[in-house]
């Protein structure tokens, strides 16, 4: 198989381009973490004979598996090996509460279960079962030891025919109460956002540093351009700035996908300078807001190029910025891919005028099949222009400045309506976090008798700062509009994110003990 002539077509799969490096380049390290290296020729036969040992449990074509462990060589082969029986894979997070694992893993109908002690320990003691056959990715006793539940050494696998229809992943959203919704990406989707990352250098010399977790649509959208390009993955099971720093420099990496929080970490490590990251050719970020100084730092500091995503796991309309050719413009997320259309819609429903505020909807050819099981939820995340077009509602809320850049104003729900006055919270964390004490801020509403909402920050301070709340409030206020203004400070030491960095906005909110007018 010519694997550049294949990522020219419109549908693939990827476990094709897999077996295709194997047979051109066994040798090659397809999969790397800590002193353990899988070779594309090892991993191509461990896929087999993973998919056979699914088949022979009555997981074949059409069925779902779900993993909830660390990020492995064994999770990541499992998910390729899947994908080559047709197999489709619930990856959860470990760090869900017992009940939402539990809940996760019924509501994607899988078959079989594949975990590690540390989630099997957690559901034993809160006394959570998961009624299905269990396959322990580590060798422990969390189920059959994955080395004992493979088919035999030498077997070999013979692909079914997959739809590009068909079921690739299940993705659950990250919800911070109930059970999150599954996001069910077909085939087709995945190739799609393959095809997208094939001009990114992902060929058969990258190497792919992967330290966000395997469960998270920001890791797969790397890892599969690096699979499917040939190159090889670098797995940490733990994010920890300093070792993301000693595997680039040991690996000679290529490429990196970061979330923000990720990326202000690593730039603060003191011997940052120190390294040798030469190597590296281009980094990508996504799922958080990305701060325009940060992205300059970035671009001063880390050789090679740097574009940040911008999009949802549902799919839709996502935009690019490369903030290496674009420097005067890292205060947008960039523009439109090419092939997606991407509008601002008004609160009437409508699409707004030219420059106006509005929310983001999007279409392209990556879209999501829907929501699991929720086919009333799926209905209400679309928008239809007038000629029935559907396009993916985001819930964010942006406009395009006059070069057709898109620049994010905050998420919707999280907007403030201050006495009829739009307030948006990232005008305001803009202006506190240019206060020389104060190294990051997030802006909630909170209820009020006299505006019905008002504005309240709780800001992180910069190492070895100090700062009154007041005196925050008042400095920060005298630079913002009147109807802007904050009702209140409260210093924390670190605001609560989720496992990609998102700030829970919602855990902020719910947490406030402060009284406001």
């Amino acid at each position: 198989m010519d694997v550049s002539a294949a990522l020219e077509q419109d549908f693939g799969l990827v476990s094709d381009l897999v077996r295709a490096h194997a047979r051109q380049r066994p040798d090659a390290p397809a999969l790397m973490q800590d002193d353990a290296v899988l070779s594309y020729g090892a991993l191509d036969a461990l896929m087999d004979r993973i998919a056979a040992g699914l088949l022979r449990d009555r997981a074949g074509l059409g069925a779902t598996i779900a993993i909830c462990a660390q990020s492995s060589i064994a999770y990541a082969a499992t998910f390729l090996g899947a994908l080559r029986g047709g197999v489709a894979v619930a990856p959860i997070a470990p760090s869900s509460s017992p009940d939402q694992i539990a809940a996760m893993v019924a509501d994607s109908g899988a078959i079989l279960f594949f975990l590690d002690a540390s989630v099997h320990d957690a559901l034993a003691a809160a006394g959570v079962e998961v009624a299905i056959p269990r396959v322990a990715l580590d060798g422990s006793d969390a189920g059959t030891p994955f080395d004992v539940w493979l088919a035999p050494e030498g077997t070999r696998f013979d692909p079914p025919a997959v739809d590009a229809s068909a079921p690739f992943n299940i993705i659950y959203s990250s919800g911070t109460t109930g059970t999150p919704k599954g996001i069910v990406h077909s085939h087709f989707m995945r190739w799609q956002h393959v095809r997208r990352a094939r001009h990114m250098g992902y060929g058969p010399g990258a190497v792919t540093m992967l330290s966000t977790p395997l469960y998270s649509n920001t890791t797969l959208v790397s890892f599969f351009p690096t699979m499917a390009g040939g190159g090889g993955a670098v797995l940490m099971k733990k994010f920890d700035a300093v070792r993301f720093l000693e595997l680039s420099q040991r690996h000679r990496a290529t490429h990196a996908m970061l979330v923000p929080v990720q990326y202000q970490r690593i730039m603060d490590v003191p011997t940052f300078d120190d390294f040798d990251l030469s190597s590296y050719q281009m980094k990508f970020c996504t799922s958080a807001p990305f701060s325009a100084a940060l992205k300059a730092d970035i671009l001063k500091r880390w050789p090679g190029g740097l574009i940040e995503f911008y999009g949802m796991t549902e799919g839709g309309g996502s935009c690019s910025l490369a903030a290496h050719e674009f420097p005067d413009k890292l205060h947008t997320v960039g523009k439109p891919f090419e092939g997606h259309d991407v509008r601002i819609i008004g609160e009437d429903g409508k699409e707004a005028s030219p420059g106006a505020i509005g929310e983001i909807v999007g279409r392209s050819a990556a879209m999501m099949n829907g929501y699991l099981n929720l086919p009333d939820k799926t209905a209400d995340s679309y928008w239809y222009d007038g000629d029935n077009n559907r396009f993916m509602k985001t819930g964010d809320v942006g406009r395009f400045d006059e070069d057709g850049f898109l620049q994010l104003m905050d998420r919707k729900k999280d907007m403030i309506i201050s006495g009829g006055f739009n307030i948006y919270p990232s005008d305001l964390e803009i202006a506190i976090n240019q206060h020389e004490a104060v190294r990051e801020s997030a802006v909630v509403g909170v209820s009020s008798k006299k505006w019905g909402e008002t504005p309240v920050a709780f800001v992180v301070l910069q190492p070895g700062a100090s700062a009154a709340p007041d005196a925050v409030k008042d400095w920060a206020n005298a630079r913002l509009g009147k109807t802007q203004r904050l009702a209140d400070v409260v210093i924390v030491e670190a605001l609560p994110r989720s496992h990609i960095g998102k700030v829970l906005k919602r855990d902020l909110r719910d947490g406030y003990r402060g009284d406001v007018a």
